[in-house]
């Protein structure tokens, strides 16, 4: 199996869990005399079986991740320089925005509100790491799709 595909697959199992969780709960407690609409019996057991699959295929994609070497660095770090560049982009995003957002004076007594930095070639910068995280991703994904999942 690819590694893209057990990454597939790993979601799928975190969203059956999250499914697994509400029907936990919507069957934890029923009116004295009533029945619960599932067993909650067979879910929790559903819940231990479904949990231990994720558990060996996280296990073996983190295995596979940390194995699998790119030019100077190991997909983990690419992971990780992924994470960390997306949040750098979010951060000066949001502050450009702040920092470009135009104040309304309605006369020339109210206090001018000014930028304190230069918003274009910030801009420019953000621009370029976003270019970088672009290309950052599709290195990634190009290895996720050419990388065998590895056994633990």
């Amino acid at each position: 199996m690819k590694l893209a595909e057990a990454l597939i697959n790993r979601a799928d199992l975190q969203r059956r869990l999250n499914a697994l969780e509400t029907r936990l709960n919507n069957n934890a407690r029923v009116q004295e005399g009533e029945t619960p609409t599932e067993d909650p019996m067979a879910l929790l057991s559903e819940l231990m079986e479904l949990t231990l699959q994720l558990e060996d295929l996280v296990t073996r994609i983190n295995l596979t991740n940390s194995q699998t070497i790119e030019g100077d660095d190991t997909l983990t770090g690419l992971l990780a320089q992924r994470d960390i560049r997306g949040n750098e982009l979010r951060i000066l995003n949001s502050f450009l925005d702040n920092a470009s957002s135009v104040s309304q004076r309605y006369s020339r007594s109210e206090i001018k509100v000014l930028s304190t930095v230069d918003v274009s070639e910030l801009r420019k910068q953000a621009d370029a790491l976003s270019r970088e995280l672009r290309e950052l991703d599709i290195r990634i994904q190009a290895l996720n799709w050419a990388t065998e999942l590895l056994d633990k």
